[in-house]
């Protein structure tokens, strides 16, 4: 029996985001939409509060699938999307050479649609020798059962799945870790539902707000 991958840090990961692009939302029916968006929002969040490299790749932006998301766009202005023609992310040069230029081997893919924008590079990456997690939540497919079935083949195929509050937990590791701790309580208090609510919660209780003059 192989010995599990070590757990994932910084420093080893970059962040590939397929085709956040609202025509292919449209699609999307295995996942609520608006969770959907809230797990990509986290999951882009998570990528700059602890400085991992951000590829994002769009597709027929001008002819179908729209820009980047509104969303997206207004809460991340600087980042400037690399437009392909192939529906495989990593037959596109640009988005592969930046992947590349990181220097990291360790990638971290997520975006729309499951079955075919974020599985061909997501499998393309494995056979050149990255160690791939999908971040399964911040993935949207067409069905539930071809997400189900595009994920299990990714399974079979080497790609690990996680979660965007799995990987942020995983890199932060350690509350006492002051240069990342503000960033990554924002994140959960902002995105993780319950969990965040009881952060923010045993944050007022321990050092409750002064009262009001």
């Amino acid at each position: 029996m192989s010995l599990p991958a070590p757990l994932l840090t910084p420093d080893r990961c970059c962040a590939l985001l397929v085709d956040p692009q609202p025509g292919l939302a449209f699609a999307v029916q295995s996942a609520d939409r608006q969770l959907l968006m809230n797990a990509l929002l986290a999951f882009v969040k998570t990528t700059r509060a602890f400085g991992v490299p951000l590829v994002v790749s769009t597709s027929a932006t001008k002819v179908y699938s729209g820009p980047m998301f509104t969303t997206l766009r207004q809460a991340f202005p600087d980042i400037a999307p690399l437009d392909r023609r192939s529906m495989n992310a990593w037959e596109d040069e640009a988005t592969r050479g930046a992947v590349q230029a990181s220097g990291r081997k360790v990638l971290l893919i997520a975006g729309l649609l499951t079955e075919a924008c974020v599985s061909f590079p997501a499998l393309d990456a494995v056979r050149e020798g990255y160690e791939v997690y999908c971040v399964a939540d911040a993935c949207g497919g067409a069905t539930a059962d071809s997400h189900r079935l595009a994920l299990e083949r990714l399974r079979a195929n080497g790609v690990q799945m996680t979660s965007w509050l799995q990987l942020l937990l995983e890199l932060q590791r350690d509350w006492t870790r002051r240069d990342t701790y503000d960033a990554a309580r924002a994140i959960v208090e902002g995105h993780a539902g319950g969990y965040g609510m009881g952060l923010a919660y045993a944050r007022d209780m321990i050092k409750p707000p002064a009262p009001a003059a």
